[in-house]
């Protein structure tokens, strides 16, 4: 058991959409990402995801309607809801993901930003 740095954990990688694993509880995962700019559009079927916005303003496109997640706010996107995460104005956001160890990436979606694996760090 030892402490875990968020900032230096972020200090570590650079790319974007491609989430570090950082913590693993029971069967939930706990994830840290930069994105920049527009995702993909997908659902996860059989699983919740929580976001935390570590630094800058999420923008949880929904369809019908955006939700604002700013710096220190979480949002939980129940199973089955379709999503699409962005940044504007080429923000990098930094968030931490918590979500099962089972959940795909980008869902159902195959896409060049999909990740089938997570680094560890």
């Amino acid at each position: 058991m030892k402490t875990i740095n968020l900032d230096e954990k972020q200090s570590l990688f650079d790319k974007y959409w491609h989430p570090h694993q950082i913590a693993v509880v029971d069967d939930m995962q706990v994830l840290l990402a930069k994105v920049r700019g527009e995702f993909v559009w997908h659902s996860h079927e059989h699983e919740d995801e929580l976001f935390q916005v570590l630094k800058g303003t999420l923008y949880m496109q929904f369809r019908d309607r955006t939700e604002i997640v700013k710096e220190g706010e979480i949002i939980v996107v129940p199973k089955g809801v379709e999503h699409c995460p962005k940044t504007k104005n080429d923000e990098v956001v930094h968030v931490l993901l918590f979500e099962k160890l089972t959940t795909a990436h980008t869902g159902n979606v195959s896409h060049e930003l999909t990740q089938t694996a997570y680094p560890k760090i």
